[in-house]
């Protein structure tokens, strides 16, 4: 039975967080990914022009799981203080939830790969700065630009956190505890 449009190019993907997900990571070769897929290298290039093409499919899932949700809670929520609260415990816990993705949203899988990748994602943290900002500007605090720095700060270090600890310090663990430091 022949495949959906677009079925291989989602296994290929999800393999490829798959192998991001391994606590003692190493570097992602397209040979590797080929094998844990059981087809060719060639087979990869019919769906992907190059590895970093590969890589920018995780960064768009990242980008369209992450912002969905985002905008959900900021029209559900209206309390820019609880939206900022929301807004971080859902980018820690789709962090704890995918952690190969973890790696692909801290560079480390973007290391010797097109520079273009790492401006995304830089790219894609200051978006969510921005809607940090934009919540707490709800909120009518003050300090909304500095407050949104160090709660993504905050979360990115979760996540590096996470990531260095071969997944076992969950991102979230603390966030409840620490939040009043945060956002008091």
């Amino acid at each position: 039975m022949p495949r959906a449009k677009g079925e291989r190019k989602l296994e290929i993907l999800k393999a490829l967080a798959e192998m991001l997900e391994a606590p003692k990571w190493e570097k992602i070769t397209t040979a590797a990914l080929a094998e844990k897929l059981g087809v060719s290298e060639a087979a990869l290039y019919r769906h992907f022009a190059s590895k970093a093409q590969m890589y920018e499919g995780l960064i768009q899932f990242i980008e369209e799981s992450v912002f969905t949700l985002a905008n959900k809670i900021t029209a559900d929520e209206s309390d820019g203080r609880k939206q900022a609260e929301k807004l971080v415990e859902m980018l820690l816990a789709f962090a704890e939830k995918n952690p190969g993705m973890v790696r692909v949203l801290t560079g480390d899988a973007l290391v010797g790969e097109h520079e273009r990748l790492q401006a995304r994602m830089n790219q894609f943290f200051e978006r969510f700065e921005t809607t940090l900002k934009q919540s707490l500007r709800v909120a009518s605090d003050a300090d909304a630009n500095g407050r949104a720095g160090a709660l993504l700060r905050y979360a990115i270090g979760c996540m590096h956190q996470f990531a260095k600890s071969g997944f076992s310090k969950k991102p979230g663990e603390n966030f409840s505890a620490q939040k009043r430091y945060l956002l008091s």
